[in-house]
């Protein structure tokens, strides 16, 4: 059995804020852990401390918050421990270096990225860094100013590439947990195609590529990365819709497969998961899209087995179970459907 935690919006829904589940790692099937903790306004993103049972959760507000739990590993109850202010408005994702002692944050809004440190306890501290980052992109509704989107650690640790969609870069750190300073690298940054608004991010687990959800145009980009530099630089930008881009279609989460052979996108909009094969040197090939069997799927998780992905279908309060064929990287609805109000934010624990 494993535990999943769910953020989700609390405003205009009738949600509890973050959820708790036992699931079954032979069927996917989802058993709700029943809890009472103080609610978090929109806890719309969550990070798992697996080694420490601990958990953090953004609340994505004008005012910005970073909240700490800890959890029981066997029962999954969770306790709130304390909040800190996330150095900016909307917080919407957070990473945690592997030692646990820091907690990065990204806020939309502000287009800031911050660092906090995390005390023994599993408290949080006040943030020792926070980065603005500056300049627009071509799209005047959504591009206006910077908006940090995502800030994700590699498996060093010893880099950190922030997702800015507001001026199509992404922005690349190297995180000092002796300073708590993100102290920028050089190069410090990687440019996006303009307007296509780099969103999440996902690393290669052999390969040395990486990739970009991009928000506003729907795409993939991938990138050749230096490991010792930080540097990356474009291979391929292919699209992750099946037919023309349409108003009101947005890409939100990226994922690859543990054993490297396929990645996973969703798009809003057209709700579903896009398909792609990766081949030797990192490039992508479409195989698919398999719809979500709901509205604006946000954010989805793959399971620690490889089994399953689920799907978190914000606009109509579901959760979709999805059994991976490992040969094809194809889906298939395995029948399960989770209830939960506006869920955006998946976390295996």
């Amino acid at each position: 059995m494993s535990i999943v935690f769910v953020g989700t919006y609390t405003n205009n829904t009738k949600s509890e804020g973050v959820y708790a589940f036992r699931m079954d790692d032979t069927t996917g099937a989802w058993t709700r852990i029943p809890q009472s903790i103080p609610k978090i306004t929109n806890p719309s993103f969550l990070v798992a401390d697996r080694k420490n049972h601990r958990l953090f959760a953004t609340a994505e507000t004008g005012e910005g918050q970073v909240a700490a739990f800890r959890y029981d590993a066997e029962s999954g109850a969770l306790t709130f421990v304390n909040q800190q202010p996330s150095q900016g408005a909307d917080p919407c994702h957070l990473s945690l270096l592997k030692t646990g002692s820091h907690v990065l944050v990204a806020n939309y809004s502000s287009g800031t990225f911050a660092m906090l440190p995390v005390n023994p306890d599993g408290s949080l501290r006040p943030a020792t860094d926070t980065v603005q980052d500056s300049g627009s992109g071509p799209n005047k509704a959504r591009q206006e100013a910077p908006h940090a989107h995502s800030i994700n650690l590699d498996a060093s640790n010893k880099l950190a590439y922030g997702c800015d969609l507001g001026t199509d870069k992404v922005m690349i750190f190297r995180p000092n947990a002796k300073t708590g300073k993100l102290v920028p690298s050089d190069p410090a940054f990687a440019s996006i195609h303009p307007g296509g608004g780099p969103r999440h991010f996902a690393f290669h687990p052999k390969k040395p590529v990486v990739y970009a959800i991009n928000e506003l145009d729907c795409t993939v980009t991938v990138f050749a990365w230096d490991k010792a530099s930080g540097a990356l630089r474009e291979l391929q930008t292919i699209t992750t819709l099946p037919r023309s881009y349409q108003n009101g279609d947005s890409c939100a989460d990226i994922h690859v497969s543990a054993d490297g052979k396929f990645l996973y996108g969703s798009n809003r909009g057209h709700d579903s998961i896009a398909i792609f094969s990766i081949g030797a040197d990192g490039r992508l090939a479409t195989v698919g899209n398999e719809p979500t069997q709901g509205k604006t799927p946000r954010n989805f998780a793959i399971d620690p087995t490889g089994n399953f992905l689920f799907a978190a279908n914000q606009n109509s309060d579901s959760i979709i179970a999805f059994r991976i064929d490992k040969k094809t990287g194809k889906l298939a609805a395995t029948g399960t459907k989770i209830e939960v109000p506006a869920p955006v934010c998946l976390i295996f624990g």
